[in-house]
Order: structure tokens, then sequence, then C-alpha cells
């Protein structure tokens, strides 16, 4: 389990940009289909905008046609943590990085992996890193 990190608010509200703020720390979520990683299709890692854990891989990225940048599963089995989310009326999973507890987005039981998971994940919640191609 990754080692826990924690800011003040203040500090959160200094690290992130007032859109990171509003869906890491307050469980927000970006308009569809707005998002700066919706369509990115390179190679690499996503990791968490508020801690830099990495938590879903560019090889589980998948275009489910919702708007969101979706995933069938994280970087690692201890990435994210999933709680149960009744806001807005509905029931949903909610999917948090398990070292800041940031809010990422939910999970649905409708993707295509071996699990049959949609992690539905917000971009301002994300940093992209390109894998390395200086090799290449």
């Amino acid at each position: 389990m990754p080692e826990k990190f924690q800011l003040t608010e203040a500090e959160w509200r200094e690290k992130l940009s007032p859109e990171q703020y509003h869906v890491l720390r307050e469980a927000g979520t970006e308009r569809a289909f707005t998002g700066k990683y919706e369509k990115n299709k390179a190679d690499g890692m996503y990791k968490c905008a508020g801690c830099g854990l990495p938590v879903f891989e560019s090889e589980t990225k998948y275009d489910s046609g919702s708007g969101w940048p979706s995933f069938t599963a994280p970087a690692a089995g201890d990435a994210v943590d999933l709680n149960r989310d009744t806001a807005h009326g509905m029931v949903r999973t909610e999917v948090v990085c398990a070292r800041c507890e940031g809010h990422l987005g939910h999970v649905f039981p409708d993707g295509p992996g071996p699990e049959g998971l949609r992690f539905c994940i917000n971009s301002a919640s994300l940093e992209f890193e390109p894998e390395d191609k200086a090799d290449d």
C-alpha cells in the first residue's frame, strides 16, 4: 500500500489548478469530451495529479465513448481505492488515489476488459508521462 500523502487545504489550493482542486479535493467532474486526455493515444503512464502516484497505464486505456478517459484496470492493485458514492441521487463506486485520496472518477461494470470494468476518470485528476522513446 502506498504511503499516504497529505497536505493542508491551503497547500492543496496552492499546488493544484482550480479545476484540479475541484475534481481531486471536492469530488467534482469535468464536462464530458473536454478533458485533455480523453483522446490521448500515446504510450505512457497516467499519474495522480495530486501526488504523482502511477494510477493507470496507457495499455489499459480505451475509447468508451463516454467523454472521459476510460481504463480497464488500475496500474497496480493497490494504486486506487474504491468507495461507495451516493451523491446526486445515484449509487456509484468512486475511484480515489490510494496515496492522497484524491477523487479520480468512478468505476462501472460495463467495460470490455477481463474484469468487465470501466474506470471513467477525469483528465483534471491526471498527469500523463509519455513512454521514453529516446532508445528508439
